[in-house]
């Protein structure tokens, strides 16, 4: 089942996609919750019903008229208020390339356990205009990703049961200011500035029942479900990062084991991947100067189309737009004048 997110007189708004079409959850059944929280939130209750609801469109039973063509709605982020929002490191490949780029080892915690980091749950976004200030200008980056969200609460989840408090897969873009991120983290503390402003998840939130048939093993010595989805970034039309979700080292049920140690996990609580290989442009860059030091650096720019499709979830398209503004963080920086 596709869900998806949508803007109705001010409001977001919950509907299924079927064949191009969106049905309202009032559509399949006067009593399934109108909006993505609602849903989440009962979704042991809702979930079935909304099933055999989608089962009726298909069949016929609910007329495709009842619903009304997907390009004729404003898409919201499949969650458009999540509970909180973390990001994983799951790609061994994307964190190997980086840090040889870097001339620094592969760090052998990598393999160990899982990590992930905190960003600003009330920037996430969907498709459309991501508004850019000047310092997010100074080498802004995409990162190509899989989302989950939670659907059910559970605290000290074991990974052999985490895959169970999955709803689905969404493509998710962690958009990157690298020039504010580097700068702030030479102290040891962040990402913050440079990933709070933006987050992109979408289109729509694809459930695991509909992703079953492309399900594969977990790597070696790993525990949790995995995907067998490809992964592309265009960028104005030109493919510039390609892999694939069942590269995921760590898996999100790992990931959700760590996540919830100690913590009590939500509905609607938002987890990323982390960067696939080859999946920004930080990687990109550096990969091309180690080969080539006349290699030319490509960074995001205003005007920019970003494409991210992963096979099975959609596509995800978002312009870059510029703040009317020069107002400057990185400006203010204060100098030693002893």
């Amino acid at each position: 089942m596709k869900l998806v997110s949508y803007l109705r007189e001010g409001h977001d708004q919950l509907g299924i996609l079927v064949d191009g079409y969106l049905f309202d959850m009032e559509t399949l059944h006067p009593d399934l919750p109108g909006n993505m929280n609602m849903f989440l939130q009962y979704w042991e209750d809702s979930y079935p019903v909304a099933q055999i609801g989608e089962r009726m469109v298909k069949e016929g039973r609910i007329p495709q008229e009842k619903g009304f063509p997907i390009d004729q709605a404003y898409i919201l982020a499949p969650v458009p208020f999540p509970a909180s929002c973390r990001d994983g490191y799951a790609f061994r490949q994307h964190v190997e390339a980086a840090r040889r780029n870097r001339n620094a080892p592969m760090i052998p915690e990598f393999d160990q356990y899982p990590i992930f980091y905190f960003t600003n749950h009330t920037s996430i976004q969907g498709p459309g205009d991501i508004i850019c200030m000047p310092d997010h200008l100074e080498k802004l980056d995409f990162e190509l990703e899989v989302a989950i969200v939670i659907c059910k609460t559970g605290r000290n989840i074991r990974a052999e049961e985490a895959d169970e408090y999955i709803g689905g897969l969404m493509i998710m873009n962690d958009m990157s200011a690298r020039r504010l991120q580097m700068e702030e983290m030479l102290l040891n503390l962040g990402p913050a500035k440079g990933k709070d402003f933006s987050t992109v998840i979408g289109p729509w939130l694809v459930t695991t029942d509909e992703l079953e048939p492309l399900e594969i093993p977990a790597r070696q010595g790993h525990t949790g479900k995995c995907w067998n989805l490809s992964m592309e970034c265009h960028v104005n039309g030109i493919p510039v990062s390609k892999g694939n979700v069942g590269d995921m080292d760590w898996t999100f049920a790992e990931i959700i084991e760590r996540c919830s140690y100690g913590v009590t996990l939500h509905p609607g609580d938002v987890i990323g991947s982390g960067t696939v290989g080859t999946g920004c442009f930080l990687e990109l860059n550096g990969t091309g100067k180690l080969n080539n030091p006349d290699y030319p650096e490509q960074w995001l720019k205003e005007g920019d189309v970003v494409d991210l499709e992963i096979n099975g979830l959609g596509v995800l398209s978002n312009t870059i737009v510029a703040e009317p503004t020069e107002y400057s963080i990185l400006a203010l920086k204060k100098t030693n004048t002893t």
